[in-house]
């Protein structure tokens, strides 16, 4: 399961790791949640392009969204075969950059947050899927969804799954829509112990709202109650919780 990220290294930084054509400016994001537009990399015509997609994927056979459930990951292991991934695995393979994503360690009734990166830091790169979904008006909307999969024996006492992490070495492989889907099925797996690390963060991310650097430092000191309802921001209308915004 992946259910929030963080994007925090330089825009030059991400492109000179993916080598997308385009130059984007962004500002770094701590606590990337579901329904937000979110940043890929896929290739068109030969060339990599950085694009802004949906977090939340809606296969284009759909009509209408609001019927269809919230789809942020796909399973490695199923997407040949469920309906909502399979054409989107074979011709629409994207990758999403991130700098570490965030998941939960079940302890009694309360859940540890805990970051997950690239041991040292910096930037990498999700596998994911995307699509372009056409309405009934005209209207097009294009989404995309995380691929996990078990989680490496490192960090399965937190979680058991995880976002597929793609090596650079693999990036061509991944994106390139003549390699056939069976073949970029069988490379998924869990990243290697040695290339991740993880620790616990605050509370605070629990709330979308929140995005600052705070919340991918590591916890020094268990957190309270007071502390971790005290770094919560006042309740927002409605209006303001339906989606954040990346850019």
């Amino acid at each position: 399961m992946c259910g929030r990220y963080a994007i925090t290294s330089a825009p030059e930084t991400i492109r000179h790791l993916l080598r997308y054509l385009e130059q984007p400016n962004f500002p770094p994001r701590y606590n990337v949640a579901p329904t937000q537009p979110v940043p890929i990399v896929r290739v068109t015509e030969g060339k990599r392009h950085f694009a802004l997609v949906r977090w939340g994927l809606i296969p284009a056979w759909v009509k209408d969204p609001r019927t269809f459930s919230l789809v942020i990951n796909a399973r490695g292991e199923s997407v040949l075969d469920r309906p909502a991934f399979k054409n989107a695995m074979k011709y629409r393979r994207c990758l999403f950059p991130a700098d570490g994503f965030f998941e939960w360690e079940r302890e009694g009734e309360r859940k540890r947050p805990h970051f997950v990166r690239r041991k040292g830091g910096g930037p990498l790169a999700f596998a994911g899927l995307w699509e372009s979904w056409m309405g009934p008006n005209g209207e097009e909307q294009q989404t995309g969804a995380i691929i996990t999969t078990r989680a490496s024996p490192s960090m399965a006492h937190i979680h058991d799954r995880m976002p597929v992490i793609v090596p650079p070495k693999a990036f061509d492989f991944w994106l390139d829509p003549k390699v056939d889907a069976e073949r970029t099925a069988a490379a998924i797996q869990p990243a290697k112990d040695e290339t991740i690390e993880h620790y616990e963060v605050s509370r605070a991310v629990n709330r979308f709202e929140n995005d600052s650097p705070q919340l991918v430092e590591p916890l020094i000191e268990p957190e309270s109650e007071e502390d971790a309802l005290a770094s919560e921001p006042a309740k927002k209308s409605k209006a303001d919780e339906r989606q954040g915004s990346l850019f």
